[in-house]
This record gives structure tokens, C-alpha cells and sequence, in this order.
């Protein structure tokens, strides 16, 4: 483990602790024990803060936390877990290519980068394969990796090939200076409607289950969700069984869209953390026995990242992904779409 030690001579008025170090950092103060210690980018940072790995006078502390003059800090950087990443071709689809970076799709069951419960195939498995180069900012286990979606989430994924790239992409997604947006199909018909409805709550860890995140948290991060429904299906208005919604994310938490929409009353179809209801559930009583079997046969949420904009970040070429889904969701939509939209 590299640890970085900064003893604070003048913290200003009121300084906010993940900017202040960053700043720091940037101005080279402090001390690595391994100098010259990694590059920490500010959503780096933050995951360190959230993992209580950055303290202050021996204590951890929040991101928004105001430091003082005298204050110790420490930042202890864990070395990557030991495992060697051959090469796996996965033939995952390129939508983009040049010497900076790559926009990829990633198929639902696999998970992004491995990790020890998850050794693979995973995303970076077959990046190593398909792609000449990486960049070294994510460690070991996550070369490129600017960003995630769950494994059971399809979709767009942006990588980084070189390190100058991997630090401006992950600014912007740490200033949400991008669009990124979902497709979900959902249970129900939600009362919004095609307008967008916004959706702000702090998310974090259940207070109970330490697997699955909640808004009813009292120390989570602002989560900003904007929702908007694209189709319903079914006979009719008043016997709608599933929807497909777009989510358009502001802000970008573990769960955001899966959880947002759950506090709504519309879990996703096929979510085995989230939204699988008993039989006896009005929403599961509501779909029709053919889609009931779909859905039961189904690995992992209906949830697919479809839309991806930013500014190339050395280019500064304004860049526009979308793709559909396909596999298990496609499938489903297509068989909901069969059974007559009721829009």
C-alpha cells in the first residue's frame, strides 16, 4: 500500500476537503511513502474517501468535510489484488476508435474489470485483446476504465487507451459534462407521463443490507435522475403491465437509475436486487402469462445505457452514441411490444 501524508499550514476559510487535497496533490505537497505515488483524478479520489481510506488525524472523512490548519492527512492507497489478465476475445462492438480512446458496448452478464470474487471474462478481458492500448491510470485490474455499468446492465462504455485521456474523461464525469442516458423497462404505468420528471434524492448503502443502496440514508450523495416514458403496453391505459422509460442521469451513483426508480414504485422487470415481486403482487398478476415466463427466465435487470455525448476530451470533437438494446431486452421488448401498447 502507498500511503501519502500532508501535515495542512493554512487551510483557508472553510476549505472543502476533496478539492482542497486534490489541489494539493496537484501542487506536489505532501509525501508518498513510494513516491511518486499514482495520479489521483477527483472521482478517484472520492471512491478512496468513500472506501475510508482518507483520514484526518487518524479518523476518515467525508468528502465535504472542512479541514483546518494543523490538520494531518493520510491517503492509503491499497495495491491492486494479483491476478493475471490474459487476453479473452469477446468480439465486444467498437462504435469508435482513434488513438485516445474507444467507445464500446458491453453486453449484459459480464462485468466490467474483474475482481476477486469476479475474475472473468470481463469487459477488460476482451479489451486487452481487441485493443492495442490501454491506459495505466485504473491499475491492474481496471486499465482503461473510465466508468461502469453493473454486470447485468448492457450498454455504451467509453475507455481510455492513454493516461492524458483517462484523467480529462474522468473530469467529465466527475462535473457530469456529458449526457448519458437509459433505456429501462419497467413494471407498471408511471402517472408522469412523456414529460420529464425529476428525481433527487441522496443514495447509499441500505441501513440493513449492505448490498443494495437506498435513498433512506443519512449519509449518501446527491443522486439527480431525470425520467421520462417512451411506450406502455397492454390492453389498455387501465391495465398497463410494463413501460419503457428513459433515464437521463445527472449525476451518476452505484444503483442510481435501479434504485430511483424503485422508490418510485416501478422496479425493473428481471432485477434480482431491486424489483422481483412475489406472484401474488398486483404487478405480477398484471402481465400476461407469456411475458410472466420471459421474465422468469431472465438473468439480470431490463436496463441498457443507450446514449452516450461528451466532447472528446483532446480532440474536442463533439461525439454522439446511441445504440439499442439487444440480447435478453431486446427479446422482451419485442415480445411487450407484441402484446399491443396501450401508447
Amino acid at each position: 500500500m502507498n500511503r501519502w501524508n500532508w501535515r495542512i499550514d493554512d487551510a483557508g476559510p472553510k476549505a472543502r476537503a476533496d478539492r482542497f487535497i486534490l489541489d494539493a496533490l496537484d501542487s506536489d505537497l505532501g509525501e508518498w511513502t513510494d513516491p511518486p505515488g499514482p495520479k489521483l483524478s477527483r472521482s478517484r479520489l472520492q471512491s478512496l474517501i468513500e472506501e475510508e481510506r482518507v483520514l484526518r488525524n487518524g479518523t476518515p472523512l467525508s468528502a465535504s468535510a472542512r479541514l483546518q490548519a494543523g490538520d494531518q492527512i493520510e491517503i492509503q492507497v491499497p495495491n491492486a489484488v494479483a491476478l493475471a489478465l490474459e487476453p479473452i476475445q469477446l468480439n465486444l462492438p467498437i462504435l469508435f476508435e482513434d488513438e485516445h480512446l474507444a467507445v464500446i458496448v458491453k453486453p449484459t452478464g459480464i462485468s466490467v474489470h474483474p475482481s476477486e470474487t469476479d475474475t472473468g471474462p470481463t469487459v477488460v478481458h476482451s479489451l486487452l485483446a481487441q485493443l492495442k492500448n490501454l491506459s495505466g491510470v485504473g491499475g491492474e485490474l481496471r486499465p482503461g476504465i473510465v466508468h461502469r455499468l453493473d454486470k447485468h446492465t448492457s450498454g455504451i462504455l467509453v475507455v481510455a487507451k492513454q493516461d492524458e485521456a483517462h484523467r480529462k474523461l474522468s473530469e467529465l464525469f466527475s462535473k457530469h459534462d456529458l449526457t448519458r442516458k437509459y433505456l429501462a423497462l419497467v413494471y407498471g404505468s408511471p402517472v408522469w407521463g412523456n414529460e420529464e420528471k425529476k428525481l433527487e434524492t441522496q443514495i447509499g448503502r441500505h441501513p440493513s443490507d449492505r448490498i443494495r443502496m437506498s435513498v433512506e440514508t443519512k449519509s449518501g450523495r446527491n443522486a439527480v435522475t431525470y425520467f421520462r416514458v417512451l411506450e406502455k403496453y397492454g390492453p389498455t391505459i387501465q391495465s398497463t403491465f410494463a413501460s419503457l422509460v428513459e433515464a437521463r442521469l445527472e449525476t451518476g451513483r452505484t444503483h442510481q437509475v435501479r434504485v430511483h426508480l424503485t422508490h418510485l414504485g416501478h422496479s425493473i422487470l428481471g432485477d434480482p436486487l431491486y424489483g422481483s415481486p412475489t406472484t401474488g403482487q398486483p404487478k405480477w398478476r398484471l402481465l400476461p402469462e407469456s411475458a410472466q415466463e420471459k421474465i422468469k427466465a431472465l438473468t439480470g435487470q431490463m436496463l441498457h445505457a443507450y446514449h452516450l455525448g461528451f466532447v472528446h476530451p483532446i480532440t474536442g470533437e463533439r461525439l454522439l452514441f446511441e445504440e439499442q438494446p439487444s440480447g435478453q431486452m431486446g427479446d422482451l421488448l419485442t415480445h411487450v411490444r407484441e402484446s399491443r401498447r396501450s401508447i
